[in-house]
C-alpha cells in the first residue's frame, strides 16, 4: 500500500510539474493505410525498474501527448526525467536531453507527435510494442511507439545500456558529455557526420551539462551490469555492408573491423566475418 501511494504521488507531482496545458489524451486511432495489412500490436509490458529507477506511469492504453512550445519548454518538461535516468543508468542527462531535442525536434516533430518517440529508435527485430511508419534513411521505416513520453526515455536508457556497440560509452565519466557525444556517433547511433557537434551545441547553448553536475554532486554512480557476449560467424550476403551488419548485431563498425583484422570496409559475397552481440537475458 505504501509503495502504491508513493507511485501515485510521484506520477501526480510529475504531471502537475509538466503543467495542465501540456497533457493531451488521445485514444489510439485506426492504423494508417500503410498499416492496414499489418497485425496491430500493443505494448505488452513497460520496461522494468532497473537499479531502483523511478516507476513508470500505468499504461492505460491511452495516448498521452505533451504540447511543447519551445526548446526551453522541452528542457523544463523533461530535465527531471533525464536526471532520474542518469541516476539509474549512468547516461549523462545532458546527452539524453540533447538527443531528445535533436531527434524529436524538441518534441514537436511529426513522428514524435504521432508516436511519443523522442529518440528516433526504430523497431528492430526484438520490439514487441506498438509502432508506426515514417520516412527516414529509407522510405516507410518502422519506429517504436509509446503511449507516454516517459516510456520513450526509459527505452532510450535500456537501448543504450543493453547493446554491445554502446558498451564503451559507459567507461566515460557520466558527466563527460563530449566523449559521449562523439562516442554515440562512432557507435553508429546516427548517420549524420555532424551529430556530435549538434549534440554539443545544444548542451552548451542551453547549459544542459548543469543537470549532469547536479547528479554527480549528489554522489550517484550507476551500477551498470557487466555484459556477456556471444561470438558467431556471419556469411556475407549480397547487399551487406559493415554499417548494416553493425545495426544487425549491435556492434560498432570499428569493432567489426578489429575483430576481423580488416584494413578497409570492403566486403565480398561469401566472406566469413566474426561478429559479436550481447547475450540475451
Amino acid at each position: 500500500m505504501i509503495k502504491r501511494l508513493a507511485f501515485l504521488l510521484f506520477t501526480t507531482l510529475f504531471l502537475m510539474a509538466c503543467g495542465a496545458k501540456k497533457r493531451t489524451v488521445h485514444a489510439n486511432k485506426t492504423p494508417s493505410v500503410s498499416q492496414v495489412n499489418e497485425p496491430k500490436k500493443h505494448i505488452e509490458s513497460v520496461p522494468g525498474n532497473k537499479n531502483d529507477a523511478y516507476p513508470m506511469p500505468e499504461d492505460t492504453g491511452e495516448f498521452i501527448k505533451f504540447s511543447i512550445t519551445s526548446v526551453e519548454d522541452y528542457i523544463e518538461t523533461f530535465s527531471e526525467i533525464a536526471q532520474f535516468e542518469m541516476k539509474a543508468y549512468g547516461i549523462p542527462a545532458s546527452i539524453t536531453l540533447a538527443q531528445g531535442i535533436l531527434e524529436s525536434g524538441a518534441g514537436r516533430s511529426t513522428l514524435t507527435q504521432r508516436t511519443n518517440n523522442h529518440f528516433g529508435i526504430k523497431c528492430h527485430t526484438e520490439w514487441s510494442g506498438d509502432y508506426d511508419f515514417h520516412d527516414d534513411d529509407e522510405k516507410g521505416e518502422c519506429f517504436r511507439k509509446y503511449n507516454h513520453p516517459m516510456y520513450s526515455f526509459r527505452d532510450h536508457s535500456e537501448f543504450l545500456s543493453s547493446r554491445a556497440r554502446y558498451s564503451f560509452l559507459f567507461d566515460f565519466p557520466s558527466d563527460d558529455y563530449k566523449n559521449w557525444a562523439t562516442g554515440l556517433s562512432k557507435a553508429g547511433y546516427a548517420t549524420d557526420k555532424h551529430y556530435p557537434q549538434k549534440l554539443m551545441s545544444y548542451i552548451e547553448q542551453y547549459q544542459l551539462h548543469k543537470y549532469d553536475t547536479d547528479i554527480v554532486n549528489q554522489g550517484y554512480v550507476a551500477k551498470i551490469e557487466p555484459k556477456e557476449y556471444d561470438y558467431m560467424t556471419h556469411t556475407v550476403q549480397k547487399g551487406d555492408t559493415l554499417y548494416s551488419l553493425s545495426q544487425r548485431y549491435f556492434v560498432s563498425i570499428e569493432e567489426l573491423m578489429k575483430l576481423n583484422k580488416m584494413k578497409d570496409t570492403g566486403l565480398s559475397v561469401g566472406q566469413q566475418l566474426i561478429v559479436k552481440t550481447a547475450k540475451s537475458k
